[in-house]
C-alpha cells in the first residue's frame, strides 16, 4: 500500500514541524550568540581603524585578519574541523544544539563586518558635532554611531539570521537535525521529492517572513 506522498505522508506528518522547531532553534540561538560577539569585534574594527575613535593600526590589522580567516573557512569544513570543541562546549556533536556552536563560530566574522559597514556609514559630521559637545568615546559609540546606524545594524541581523538559516539547512547534512537533515534523509536519499519540496517551501516561508520583519523594524527605528 502507498505510504501517501505530500501532506499524508508520514514523514511529513509526524517530522516538519519537529525539524522546523529545529532549524528555528538552530537560528534564534547562534543569532543571539553572534550578536553578543560579533557587534563588539565589528565596534572595536570601527573604533581602532585609522579614522576612528581609538586609531590603532596593529589591532585593527590582527582583527581584520581575524574576521577575513573565518569568513574564508567554507561552513561544511568549519563544522567538521571544530568538531572536538563542539563536543566540548555542548556534549556531543549531534542534534540542533551542537549545531548551534558551528553556526556561531562562522557567523561571527560575518557579522562583525556587517556591522563595520553600518556603522561606517554613519555620517563624520555627526560623530564630530557629538565631540564638540564634549562627548567621551564611549558615549560617541553608542549614543551616535549606534544609534545612527540602528537601522542599517537591524538590516544586518536580517541578513545575518537568513543566512544561518541557509547554514543550519547544511549543518544537517552531518547530523545537525532540522529542516536540512529532513531533506538529506528522506528527500534525498530515500528519494521522497514531496518531502525535499515541501521542505524547501517551509525554507523559503521562513526567508520571507524573517525579511519582511526586517524590514518593518528597521523602519520603526530609524529616526531620520
Amino acid at each position: 500500500m502507498d505510504e501517501g506522498t505530500w501532506f499524508d505522508n508520514p514523514v511529513v506528518q509526524g517530522q516538519l514541524w519537529p525539524a522546523t522547531l529545529e532549524t528555528l532553534g538552530m537560528t534564534v540561538f547562534s543569532t543571539l550568540f553572534t550578536v553578543v560577539f560579533g557587534l563588539p569585534l565589528g565596534l572595536a574594527l570601527v573604533a581602532t581603524a585609522p579614522r576612528g575613535l581609538v586609531p590603532n593600526v596593529a589591532v585593527n590589522q590582527v582583527l581584520s585578519v581575524i574576521v577575513n580567516i573565518g569568513r574564508s573557512i567554507p561552513f561544511i569544513i568549519l563544522m567538521i574541523s571544530i568538531l572536538p570543541f563542539t563536543r566540548l562546549v555542548v556534549g556531543t556533536t549531534l542534534g540542533w544544539e551542537a549545531a548551534v556552536v558551528p553556526l556561531t563560530v562562522a557567523a561571527i566574522p560575518f557579522f562583525a563586518r556587517l556591522v563595520e559597514t553600518a556603522v561606517f556609514s554613519v555620517e563624520q559630521g555627526k560623530i564630530e558635532a557629538a565631540q564638540m559637545m564634549g562627548a567621551s568615546r564611549f558615549q560617541v559609540l553608542g549614543g551616535v554611531l549606534v544609534r545612527e546606524a540602528l537601522p542599517a545594524l537591524v538590516q544586518s541581523v536580517t541578513v545575518l539570521v537568513i543566512t544561518l538559516i541557509s547554514y543550519s539547512a547544511m549543518a544537517g547534512a552531518i547530523g545537525g537535525g532540522g529542516l536540512g537533515a529532513l531533506a538529506i534523509n528522506h528527500g534525498y536519499n530515500r528519494f521522497q521529492g514531496d518531502v525535499m519540496v515541501l521542505t524547501v517551501v517551509v525554507i523559503v516561508i521562513l526567508v520571507q517572513a524573517i525579511q519582511m520583519m526586517g524590514d518593518m523594524l528597521s523602519r520603526l527605528v530609524d529616526h531620520r
